[in-house]
């Protein structure tokens, strides 16, 4: 039994710690399984747009496997759906693994939006920090057709 000099009264065991590691996590799962969920437009008729930041949004380059971070910004005008903002959080978050350039992750997110919600108008902003003296911003814009 090892005592943490930190922590005097925590103990840890190393086969709890590399048992404990080596589970999948309750958000990990979360994030597997998620989906994006919409429910009733709860103002049919009215037009009014939802706006959502996203700031903590990562992939990987698909080129060098290094991070990537970006503030996602998501403005939409709802017809028959709107989107569940927690679904929408772990839907974000399933890219954290994934390779993927700022192109495509901004035109995949705004895909699988109008896929799910089928929003009148919407508009998806990437904005990526900066790595290697590069900042990029990828916008992408859908309008349903009337």
């Amino acid at each position: 039994m090892n005592h943490s000099p930190a922590s005097p009264n925590m103990v840890f065991e190393p086969d709890a710690i590399a048992e404990s590691v080596s589970q999948v996590k309750y958000g990990e799962r979360q994030i597997a399984e998620g989906q994006l969920i919409t429910f009733p437009n709860p103002r049919l008729g009215r037009r009014y747009d939802v706006s959502i930041t996203l700031p903590e949004f990562t992939c990987k380059c698909p080129f060098s496997g290094y991070p990537d971070f970006a503030t996602i910004h998501i403005t939409y005008v709802p017809d028959q759906r709107v989107v569940e903002l927690k679904a929408l959080k772990l839907y974000i978050n399933s890219y954290r693994d994934r390779y993927v350039s700022h192109e495509e992750s901004i035109n995949q997110i705004l895909d699988d939006f109008v896929a799910a919600a089928d929003p009148l108008e919407i508009r998806v902003k990437g904005d990526f920090n900066p790595r290697g003296n590069v900042h990029t911003v990828v916008e992408v814009h859908h309008q349903k057709d009337h």
